[in-house]
């Protein structure tokens, strides 16, 4: 069975994606931003669902090169996540070239330990997957989120593959970007990925028009749809 991961950024995507069928959510603000870290709320109220459940731990929207402190941060939303007792984090660091910052995701790592942990997108920058890949084993990540270093995860398919092969039950390899039900045979045909990644989600317009000219509000907000995060999940 493929495990489906839901990515939300709100209590109703929390509530919309446990109803339809997702058997863990990936727990973050800003969707449109790719991901940052979650409120307190958010977690507290994932905590209290009991569905499975990883924190982003990203304090900003951009690149994924921190400095002292931004970890210092990231070490405090750690900490945050450890006492609400969710199972895990997604985490992820990278140097000027793309790499993986093994110094700071050690740091991280280590902050974590006991806690389960996803290797984000942050993977999809790396110039040699293969050296990627074993650092992220010796980090002990036991999950590595990925499309294949390409715009989707079907363009990627071919880094999947491939990281699928070398993973050999190690890790689990899971495709995100770009995945819905119409696509995600595509995917698992080829290889019996254990778990995958989609967002499910679909546009919302402004609640208010004002707070929008103001500023107060994103034009490319998303919400999650429940007919979208069910398809998936009777697909899978």
């Amino acid at each position: 069975m493929t495990l489906l991961e839901v990515c939300i950024d709100s209590a109703a995507g929390l509530d919309v994606a446990a109803a339809n069928g997702a058997d863990r959510v990936e727990l973050c603000s800003a969707l449109e931003l790719g991901g940052l870290t979650p409120s307190p709320g958010l977690v507290t109220l994932a905590a209290e669902t009991g569905i499975a459940a990883r924190a982003m731990i990203r304090p900003r929207a951009g690149d994924f090169i921190f400095d002292g402190d931004e970890i210092a941060q990231m070490l405090a939303e750690i900490g945050f996540v450890r006492k609400s007792g969710i199972e895990g984090v997604v985490l992820g660091a990278s140097r000027s070239d793309g790499s993986l910052d093994v110094e700071t995701l050690s740091i991280l790592a280590g902050a974590s330990t006991g806690l389960k942990k996803t290797l984000h997108r942050a993977f999809d920058l790396v110039p040699d997957i293969e050296e990627a890949f074993e650092q992220a084993i010796a980090l002990g990540f036991d999950t590595i989120l990925t499309s294949g270093r390409a715009h989707s995860a079907l363009e990627g398919l071919a880094d999947l593959t491939r990281l699928h092969d070398l993973a050999a039950g190690r890790v689990a390899i899971m495709p995100g970007a770009g995945i819905h039900a119409g696509n995600v045979r595509t995917l698992l045909d080829v290889r019996p990925f254990a778990a995958v990644h989609g967002s499910c989600s679909e546009p919302v317009r402004p609640d208010s028009e004002v707070a929008a000219k103001l500023g107060f509000a994103s034009n490319n907000r998303r919400t999650t749809s429940p007919k979208s995060v069910a398809e998936l999940k009777e697909v899978l």
